[in-house]
């Protein structure tokens, strides 16, 4: 089972979900929803759900001691974020671009994990917040790491 998610990656999807200038409630909703489900503690989580009221910046973040499974599914979620409110601007478009070359990640590697998470986005009632299983990410990226050369 993966190790668990720290506070900097749920600070760095909301970086993502504010590229466009507003971060949507829903994608705000997803971020707390999934710290709270990862067990972070209290104040952590409280800081993240600042996070999604206040803009936060990549800079902000330190992401430096995550594992590569997990820095495959904060951009998969970074991808399905990006699609979440139905228009993908060419800032989030940038943000997506810039996330995966500050997360140390190939081409390839972005092109299966973004397919992973429109698979999951394609289940049903997957497209929501409250629905998207992004525990299903994990595990998706889990299985898949070996194809990625991980």
């Amino acid at each position: 089972m993966a190790e668990k998610l720290g506070r900097d990656v749920f600070m760095a999807l909301a970086s993502v979900g504010w590229a466009d200038g507003k971060l949507d409630q829903e994608e705000a909703d997803a971020i707390v929803r999934l710290a709270s489900d990862e067990g972070l503690e209290l104040e952590e989580i409280a800081a993240i759900d600042e996070a999604t009221k206040n803009p936060v910046s990549a800079q902000q973040v330190a992401l430096t001691k995550l594992s590569r499974q997990d820095r495959l599914f904060v951009y998969a979620v970074a991808a399905w974020m990006t699609r979440l409110d139905g228009q993908i601007s060419e800032s989030e478009v940038a943000r997506l671009g810039q996330l995966g070359d500050w997360l140390q990640l190939d081409e390839k590697s972005r092109v299966v994990v973004d397919g992973i998470s429109r698979d999951v986005g394609q289940l049903p009632a997957g497209a929501k917040p409250l629905r998207y299983d992004l525990g299903q990410v994990r595990r998706l990226i889990q299985e898949r790491l070996a194809t990625l050369g991980g």
